[in-house]
């Protein structure tokens, strides 16, 4: 298809992906039901509302008096539409009540217990059985024990309590989790260290362990390498990391008086309105000394790059790189959503801002189609989580469709950037472990 038809194609046909919606601020797309009466219409309004009632009669009905709780048997078999497919459990709201109080003073009174919390990952699930004493895991022996038939609730963490009438053997388990966990976090800050050490990193293997996480003390480091920014070879990067460094501010030197020019006043106006919207809930970037360094290292990457310029989003995948290069020059017992920057030294600053730009730059070269016009590569992606969701969870996919809901817009912001505007900034960090390998 030629160039002239693709335009077209994206002006006049408005099922298809590419007009430029951004985010949810537009009103959604919406595909005009060709209809030859109004009976038909009411017709189809009719089985669309008797499908959504068939489709959420699952749902939690709540009143003032009784509660009503349907679960799933995970023994029977899904295909099978049975009057044993489901249990109805009624729990009157004084019972709940009454239980509620009586843990609560539970609770209250083995306050001298030692209480230990470990992560769902790192516990083996209670096997419940004929003779098991249920008081060792009270919340969740209970519940499975009363129903051994029906599927449990898993949570996401789970509580145990031990004390003084604990068997031997559940303190012993408890224990062996909290070190296997404690031995894993080891474990990997050690293969890190042997990796990041060596006289020549290995790269490979270096992506690798990366994958399920980097740890904190040598994150920054590993994505300068990952983003080829630092070298892999020692000796090289001093002179290296010195180069780059200085060629930043050179471009800062030459470039960044221009902002004001007619040329350049629309993207540097376009980027002021954007970065105080960023992260509004972190303190640290409402600081001016903050919002200047972001303000540098877009407008010198749009000069840079005038294929396609500045476009909103791009200032928020500056934040990851800050955040981690920053921490470098931070004490761990310092909250960096409070830290006042201008206490930090202007040369570290001014490392930290060189560094985010070169790694800023290398994340966008591979992502550079997002931004460019028409935004293949957004459009691009979208059609690829639509098609996942088709082949993983038709029903859902389904359902969508029926609303007609186009995947293009909820999903435009979270390829736009990278999810930073749906995740907390420390979630985004980890999963950007592995968005650079």
């Amino acid at each position: 298809m030629s160039s002239n038809t693709q335009q077209t194609l994206w002006k006049t046909e408005h099922s298809v992906p590419g007009r430029p919606v951004f985010g949810a601020q537009h009103p959604p797309l919406s595909k005009k039901p060709v209809l030859s009466n109004s009976s038909i219409l009411k017709r189809k309004g009719q089985e669309k509302f008797a499908e959504y009632s068939i489709n959420t009669d699952d749902a939690w009905e709540i009143d003032d008096r009784a509660m009503t709780l349907k679960i799933l048997d995970s023994d029977n078999n899904p295909e099978e539409e049975t009057d044993n497919h489901s249990q109805i459990v009624e729990i009157s709201k004084q019972t709940v009540d009454e239980v509620a109080s009586r843990i609560i003073q539970e609770h209250k009174s083995k306050r001298q217990s030692n209480q230990i919390t470990i992560d769902a990952s790192a516990v083996r699930r209670p096997t419940i059985g004929a003779n098991v004493n249920l008081a060792a895991c009270p919340g969740i022996g209970r519940r499975v024990g009363d129903y051994p038939n029906i599927k449990p609730l898993v949570p996401i963490r789970y509580t145990l309590t031990t004390n003084n009438n604990s068997s031997t053997s559940s303190s012993n388990n408890i224990r062996s989790n909290v070190s296997t966990k404690s031995d894993i976090d080891i474990q990997k800050e050690n293969k890190f260290k042997q990796i990041i050490e060596q006289s020549n990193v290995d790269l490979n293997e270096l992506r690798k362990a990366s994958w399920n996480g980097i740890p904190k003390q040598y994150r920054a480091q590993a994505w300068k390498l990952l983003c080829g920014y630092l070298p892999a070879k020692t000796e090289r990067r001093d002179d290296t990391l010195s180069r780059k460094r200085d060629e930043y501010w050179s471009y800062v030197s030459q470039y960044y008086h221009t902002r004001m020019e007619i040329e350049h006043q629309d993207t540097f106006r376009q980027i002021h309105i954007d970065i105080p919207r960023m992260n509004p809930l972190m303190p640290i970037f409402q600081q001016t000394v903050v919002q200047e360094l972001f303000e540098r290292i877009l407008f010198i990457w749009a000069i840079r790059h005038p294929a396609s310029g500045y476009v909103q989003g791009i200032n928020d995948l500056v934040t990851p790189f800050f955040v981690v290069f920053l921490s470098e020059f931070i004490d761990n017992d310092i909250e960096l959503e409070n830290f006042d920057i201008g206490s930090l030294p202007e040369q570290n600053r001014r490392i930290v801002e060189a560094d985010s730009f070169w790694t800023t730059s290398y994340l966008l070269e591979g992502i550079q189609d997002n931004y460019t016009f028409a935004q293949p590569g957004i459009q691009y992606k979208v059609r690829t989580l639509e098609e996942l969701a088709k082949r993983i969870d038709e029903p859902l996919y389904r359902h969508l469709k029926d609303q007609h809901i186009e995947f293009l817009q909820f999903a435009f912001r979270w390829m736009n950037n990278l999810l930073m505007r749906e995740l907390p900034v420390r979630c985004t960090i980890r999963l950007w472990d592995t968005y650079l390998v």
